[in-house]
């Protein structure tokens, strides 16, 4: 059976403070995130963009957290005042907030995997079966 995997890197640039954390990070401070995101699927799909099944999925759906905030995306806001209240600000859960986003935006059976890094040191990997 084919499979195909398809890599796709964004930054976008936000301001957070993760709440009730007792250090620096407590505090509001700024990060360029970078975000990495894999998508595999068996089968190639349409997109909203191109009505032929020619890829796993569209990169311009992928890089949809790298709009500016105006615009839908993460790009120049306060994550704690865009993100959904049962999503904190920590690494973690930015990255699940994304995954949650972007696979209601791909075809069902397309697999995703989302990591994100706050600094070029560290990051978080967040997948789901």
């Amino acid at each position: 059976m084919p499979k195909w995997k398809l890599v796709t890197e964004f930054t976008f640039d936000s301001a957070h403070y993760i709440k009730d954390y007792d250090g620096p990070c407590g505090r509001m401070h700024g990060h360029t995130y970078k975000v990495r995101i894999e998508a595999t699927s068996s089968k190639l799909h349409s997109s909203q963009y191109c009505p032929h099944a020619v890829m796993v999925a569209d990169f311009k759906t992928l890089r949809w957290a790298k709009q500016d905030v105006t615009k839908g995306g993460l790009d120049h806001c306060i994550l704690n005042e865009v993100l959904p209240p049962e999503y904190e600000t920590t690494a973690e859960m930015i990255a699940k907030y994304i995954y949650d986003v972007t696979k209601k935006q791909v075809p069902s059976d397309v697999q995703l995997k989302i990591a994100v890094s706050e600094t070029p040191n560290s990051w978080v990997e967040y997948e789901d079966d």
